[in-house]
């Protein structure tokens, strides 16, 4: 690499977890490697291992960036501007679906891609993903809870239960897509989540 080429001090990392993001997700974990991920960083083999011990060092960092990134994306969305809370957790619903776009490999989620491989054999990474995961249902409880207190207050399920159950069509949605080829099926199943959460709230029928 010449000097005109030479990538600034620092940014190498960033370029192979940018990299991950992307080759990861179109091609799974277990059938990327680091020849992979240094070809698509730009980077030599070299610059990998001065920052990673090894690929599954990397899918842990990389499971952090892909928190750091979405969550940015996600706390900067105008649901968050409604002022009644179940209006703020339909928004979020809406937003989700309003991001199914492009290629798969383009909207599906880093973390769920690794964690349906890795789940039995590489513990430390599974851990990263469930904190990715875990850490993005901490960010609906509070809405969900809110809302609950407002329109459904003798609802038998909790906010928590139910930050998680979106998290679970959702991720079920990525795989859907995946296997049709297309995000349709996965916005019918984000639309049919959210006919289902607006019937959570619903107001009972008067006796």
């Amino acid at each position: 690499m010449n000097q005109a080429t030479r990538i600034p001090r620092g940014e190498a990392r960033r370029r192979i977890l940018d990299a991950a993001l992307n080759v990861i997700r179109a091609q799974g974990y277990s059938a990327t490697s680091v020849d992979d991920l240094c070809k698509a960083a730009g980077v030599t083999k070299g610059a990998f291992f001065h920052h990673f011990a090894s690929k599954e060092e990397l899918g842990v960092a990389a499971a952090q960036h892909w928190s750091d990134m979405t969550g940015g994306l996600f706390a900067g969305a105008d649901y968050h501007r409604h002022a009644d809370p179940l209006d703020r957790v339909l928004g979020y619903i809406d937003f989700r679906r309003d991001i199914l776009a492009g290629e798969v490999s383009e909207f599906t989620c880093l973390v769920g891609t690794m964690v349906q491989e890795i789940y039995d054999t590489h513990p430390d990474l599974r851990a990263a993903c469930n904190r990715t995961i875990a850490s993005h249902v901490a960010t609906l409880v509070e809405d969900i809870r809110q809302a609950r207190e407002m329109h459904a207050p003798d609802a038998d399920w909790s906010a928590e239960s139910l930050a998680w159950h979106t998290q679970a069509v959702l991720q079920g949605a990525f795989i859907l897509a995946k296997a049709k080829g297309g995000a349709a099926i996965a916005a019918d199943s984000v639309r049919h989540l959210r006919r289902y959460v607006e019937m959570l709230f619903a107001e009972a029928p008067a006796e």
